[in-house]
């Protein structure tokens, strides 16, 4: 068959096949054409978190394989041996969590003709409740539909987390994990197009800050980094390592905003990648210029200093970047999970990233929820905006 012929005739076939199709969604027992093709673009870990549940943190690639624009309604996740639902976004949620082309700031419900996007997963069960296998139920409708469809989609397996167990990066207490795991915006959905693949390198970073017993992030002018608690602290290896790649020559930024035209090479600041065995690397950014004391090749021990938080490169705040990937690269690679053997939770700000971004431009102090007792966590990630105190 010519191969303008044969495009013709599938494009035809799924616009008959869209409309055609039924609100059932169980797994066809022989090949069908599909209007939506979608796959988990890497599968998910069972992330221990310092809420006592597990966390599923993955994205879903979705494609408009029709030449009508086709809306996505519901996604839900289920336990694809149990048939449990174990979490279900409708139209709304979609729409805050689906960026066409993967890029964010294009949040949409909408999926032009041939056209993809990616939602950005984040699935919270109970220790006893995690799922082996994946998949997707996935509701929408068309221009050319006359009954709603429902497909079951991107099957995926679940990895049994053997996740990195870290000592502290920084010493002392009330740090504050900004941007982390698993809702947040500026890490988890960092997914850049590099060398020609999609790589979500900040997948479980976290940007560490500092309050005061005030819960005051900075005390003075908010464009001056000495006003910032957390500026010059000692950043820590978290484990027996070996340097793969360092920078130390870079001046720190002006806190208030990121910086223009910043060249890719310089995002990371003055930085150190570990290699931590295992195809697991550690990444440390922003450190302040000619405080990195380690070299590519060097040893270093758990609790040896690296250098001292610093506002370099990709940077509006002082603040310790520090993420895990599979890869000595801090932008192609893919983000992996990582615990923390020992640190208590004093207070969660449940007010949000708002609230945060309000408390680091004016030197207010943030909304916190006290921990009364302090959580002890061991061998968890510590969650979005939760104020940590480390135990060596």
């Amino acid at each position: 068959m010519h191969a303008f012929k044969a495009l013709t005739w599938v494009v035809s076939m799924l616009t008959a096949l869209v409309g055609s199709m039924s609100a059932g969604a169980a797994e066809p027992s022989s090949p069908q054409l599909t209007p939506l093709v979608a796959n988990v673009m890497a599968p998910p870990h069972a992330v221990p978190g310092s809420d006592q549940r597990i966390h599923l943190v993955y994205e879903i690639r979705v494609a408009n394989a029709t030449n009508g624009r086709m809306r996505l309604d519901r996604i839900a996740a289920v336990d694809a041996q149990a048939g449990t639902t174990l979490a279900a976004l409708d139209a709304a949620s979609i729409g805050a969590r689906f960026s066409l082309g993967g890029r964010r700031g294009s949040e949409s419900t909408e999926l032009g003709p041939f056209q993809f996007g990616v939602v950005f997963m984040h699935v919270a069960v109970e220790p006893n409740a995690v799922p082996a296998i994946l998949a997707h139920i996935v509701e929408g409708s068309s221009e050319q539909m006359s009954t709603n469809l429902s497909m079951r989609l991107a099957e995926t397996s679940v990895i049994a987390t053997d996740a990195p167990s870290l000592g502290p990066p920084l010493r002392g207490h009330g740090y504050v994990a900004g941007d982390g795991c698993c809702d947040s915006i500026r890490h988890v959905r960092a997914l850049l197009p590099l060398n020609g693949a999609f790589y979500l390198a900040q997948r479980f970073a976290i940007d560490w800050e500092q309050i005061d017993d005030e819960r005051r992030l900075l005390w003075g002018d908010p464009k001056d980094t000495r006003s910032y608690y957390i500026y010059g602290k000692p950043v820590l290896a978290v484990a027996d390592a070996v340097v793969v790649a360092s920078r130390n020559d870079l001046t720190d930024q002006a806190p208030g905003k990121l910086p223009e035209g910043l060249p890719i090479d310089e995002a990371d600041g003055n930085f150190a990648i570990l290699d931590m065995g295992g195809g697991a690397y550690a990444l440390y950014a922003h450190m302040q210029l000619g405080s990195v004391r380690v070299l590519a090749g060097d040893r270093v021990r758990r609790g040896d200093q690296i250098g001292n938080v610093g506002n370099t490169g990709n940077s509006q705040a002082p603040h310790l970047h520090f993420q895990m990937m599979d890869r000595p690269s801090s932008l192609a690679s893919n983000g992996i999970p990582y615990v923390f053997e020992n640190f208590s939770v004093t207070a969660v700000d449940e007010a949000g990233t708002a609230d945060f971004d309000r408390a680091e431009a004016t030197g207010s102090p943030l909304t916190l929820t006290p921990r009364v007792p302090p959580t002890e966590s061991k061998k968890v990630l510590p969650l979005d905006l939760s104020v940590v105190d480390w135990r060596n």
